[in-house]
C-alpha cells in the first residue's frame, strides 16, 4: 500500500480535517485566530470518545482513583505557590525583519556566512542609520540575497535609496541568532510567561489579577484535602480530571498540537513515601525486567508505582489503536528533569512532523503538595492508619493531551489505498482506519436505492434499533459505492446495506443485511436480528 510523503502526509490531513467535518480553524471567518481550533462533528464525537474511554478506564474501572471537575479560573496564590507566576516562562526572540516571534530553544541551529554591516546611508538624502545589522546565508546563496535583507531592514528605518555600510563577513557554525525563514538576525532572548491573564470583577487592578489555568493538576493538589476527607480512599489513591488549560504559546504550530487552548486528561496518584513504605512492609521492591506491574504490591516504593503507570498508559493507548510500535518512550535525563522530580518518561508518537509527546509520566515527591502546605498554611498531612503516622504523600503524574491525542489518532488513521469503482476500475480510496473504540461514527447504513420506499423504511428501522447503543449515520443519496468512500474517509468501520435480497428477493436471505468492513471492503450477510449483538462485539 502505497503512502504519501511526509509533508504530503500532513497537508493531506489538514485538508481532510475541514472537508469531513474534524476540525476547523477558529473564527475563520473572520481570518482565524492563530492557536485556536473548532471540533466539526466528527472531531467531536471522536474527542468524546477518547475522554469517555480514558474516564472509563482511569476511573470507572478502578478502585483506587476518583474524579475532579474544578474551575478554570481559580486563587491566584495557587499559580503562585505552584511557581508558574514566577518561572512559567519561555525565551523570547523576534525577527528584526519581520517582527515574527519565535521560542528561542526551538529554533534549529543554522551554518553559513553572516554578512555584518555597520549602518546605511540614503544617497538621495545623505540620511544616515548607523544602527548595526547582520544577515546569514546558507552556504551556495549568493551575497546578494544578504544585500537584499540589509536594504529592506535599512529602508524600514527610513531610507529610501539604501547604500550598505561596512560590510564585513563571517563563517559561522550552529548559531540560532538568525531567523531560519530570512536569514535576518533576531532579538536577544527575553523570557515570556505563558499564563494568559484576566481580571475577576468590574475593575481591572492588579488586586484583582486571575489566571485562565495553564494545567488541571494543581487544582487536585489544592482540593486533596477534601477529596481525601470525603472520598473513603486510602493511599495509595489517584484523584483525575479532564479539562480546559490555556498557555499564551510564542509560536503555536504543527497544526493542533501546539495550541494557546487545549484539554488535558490528568491523573495525580498519591502513594506513601520510601520510608513509610519501608516501616510498614519491611522492604521497598526494586524494578525488574519482566515484573509483574498489574497488581499492586504493599512493598511498592515510587519506582514500581511509576512503572506501573507507565504500563498501564501504554495498555490504554494500545486499546484504542496507537500499538507499541507507533510510540517511543522517552526517559528524560538527570539533566532534563524537573528539580524536584525523581524520574520522568514522555510518551512520544510518531507526528509526520516529528516524534513528539502525548503524554508525560512523572515522578514529582511531595513538592506540590508541600508547596501548597507552605503557601496556604493549610495542612496537606495524611493520617495512615497502618503506618500510625502523618506524612505528605508522594505524587505520580500521568499527564495527557486530549488534543494532541486526537492529532496522534487522526495521523495514525489516514490511509491511501486502491480499491475497485462500481466499473471495476482501479481507484485511489481515502480511508480513515480508527479503532472501532474510537471511531466517530459506528455504522453507516445504507438502503440500497432511495426510490423504493421499502427499502427506505427497512433501513430507518435498523438505524432506530441500532441508534440507542452507538452512533449511526444514515446515507441515501448518491451511489452506493460512492456513500462507502465517504463513510471510509470519516472513519466509519461498518458499513450496513439494505437490498432487495433483506425484503425476500432470494427467500433463503429474507431478513438479512449486508454488513461491509471497512478495511477490507469485504461484506457478509448478518441477519437483522443479529445484527446489534454482533456490532456491539465489534465495536467493544
Amino acid at each position: 500500500m502505497a503512502e504519501p510523503k511526509t509533508n504530503e502526509l500532513m497537508e493531506k490531513i489538514v485538508s481532510l480535517c475541514k472537508r469531513r467535518g474534524f476540525i476547523f480553524q477558529s473564527s475563520e471567518i473572520y481570518g482565524g485566530i492563530n492557536g485556536f481550533w473548532d471540533y466539526g462533528p466528527l472531531g467531536a464525537e471522536l474527542k468524546r470518545n477518547v475522554r469517555n474511554l480514558w474516564w472509563r478506564a482511569m476511573t470507572q474501572d478502578r478502585e483506587d482513583v476518583v474524579g475532579l471537575d474544578a474551575s478554570i479560573i481559580m486563587h491566584p496564590a495557587i499559580w503562585k505557590a505552584s511557581g508558574h507566576v514566577d518561572t512559567f516562562a519561555d525565551p523570547m526572540v523576534d525577527c528584526l525583519l519581520t517582527k515574527k516571534r519565535f521560542r528561542a530553544d526551538q529554533i534549529e541551529p543554522m551554518s553559513g556566512m553572516v554578512y555584518h554591516y555597520s549602518g546605511a546611508r540614503d544617497d538621495s538624502t545623505g540620511k544616515e542609520v548607523l544602527e548595526a545589522y547582520s544577515v546569514m546565508i546558507p552556504p551556495g546563496k549568493p551575497p546578494e540575497s544578504a544585500r537584499k535583507v540589509a536594504s529592506q531592514f535599512y529602508a524600514q528605518r527610513g531610507l529610501s535609496s539604501v547604500t550598505l555600510l561596512g560590510e564585513r563577513t563571517e563563517k559561522v557554525e550552529n548559531s540560532t541568532r538568525y531567523n531560519p525563514e530570512n536569514g535576518s538576525l533576531l532579538t536577544e532572548p527575553r523570557q515570556f510567561n505563558l499564563m494568559l491573564k484576566t481580571f475577576v470583577g468590574p475593575v481591572e487592578s492588579e488586586d484583582n489579577v486571575a489566571y485562565l489555568r495553564p494545567e488541571t493538576a494543581q487544582a487536585i493538589f489544592a482540593q486533596f484535602g477534601n477529596v481525601s476527607a470525603c472520598a473513603r480512599q486510602k493511599i495509595p489513591f489517584g484523584i483525575c480530571q479532564i479539562g480546559k488549560a490555556f498557555r499564551n504559546e510564542i509560536n503555536p504550530r504543527n497544526f493542533t498540537f501546539r495550541s494557546r487552548e487545549f484539554e488535558q486528561m490528568e491523573i495525580e496518584f498519591f502513594i506513601k513515601p520510601d520510608e513509610v513504605v519501608q516501616k510498614i512492609a519491611g522492604n521497598i521492591a526494586v524494578y525488574q525486567d519482566g515484573m509483574d506491574l498489574s497488581k499492586p504490591q504493599p512493598n511498592w516504593g515510587w519506582e514500581v508505582w511509576h512503572r506501573h503507570w507507565v504500563e498501564e498508559r501504554l495498555n490504554w493507548y494500545a486499546s484504542i489503536g496507537l500499538g507499541r510500535d507507533t510510540l517511543v518512550l522517552y526517559w528524560q535525563t538527570r539533566e532534563e528533569l524537573a528539580h524536584y522530580a525523581k524520574a520522568c518518561v514522555d510518551i512520544q508518537y510518531k507526528f509526520p512532523f516529528g516524534t513528539q509527546e502525548l503524554e508525560g509520566i512523572a515522578a514529582r515527591g511531595d513538592f506540590d503538595l508541600t508547596q501548597h502546605q507552605k503557601h496556604s498554611g493549610k495542612s496537606m498531612e495524611y493520617f495512615d492508619e497502618e503506618a500510625r503516622s502523618k506524612y505528605v504523600p508522594h505524587v505520580i503524574e500521568p499527564s495527557a493531551g486530549v488534543d494532541r491525542l486526537v492529532l496522534a489518532l487522526i495521523c495514525n488513521a489516514y490511509s491511501e489505498d486502491q480499491v475497485p469503482d462500481e466499473k471495476g476500475k482501479m481507484e485511489t480510496r481515502v480511508v480513515m482506519r480508527f479503532h472501532p473504540r474510537v471511531a466517530p461514527i459506528k455504522v453507516g447504513i445504507f438502503p440500497l436505492l432511495k426510490n423504493k420506499p421499502e427499502l427506505v423504511q427497512k433501513a430507518r428501522e435498523i438505524k432506530e434499533m441500532l441508534k440507542p447503543h452507538m452512533t449511526v449515520f444514515y446515507d441515501e443519496a448518491g451511489a452506493i459505492g460512492r456513500r462507502y468512500r465517504r463513510q471510509d474517509e470519516a472513519g466509519t468501520p461498518f458499513g450496513v446495506t439494505v437490498d432487495f435480497d433483506t425484503l425476500g428477493e432470494r427467500p433463503e436471505l429474507l431478513g438479512t443485511v449486508t454488513l461491509r468492513d471497512r478495511d477490507t471492503c469485504k461484506q457478509e450477510r448478518v441477519k437483522i436480528s443479529e445484527l446489534l449483538p454482533l456490532l456491539l462485539e465489534k465495536i467493544r
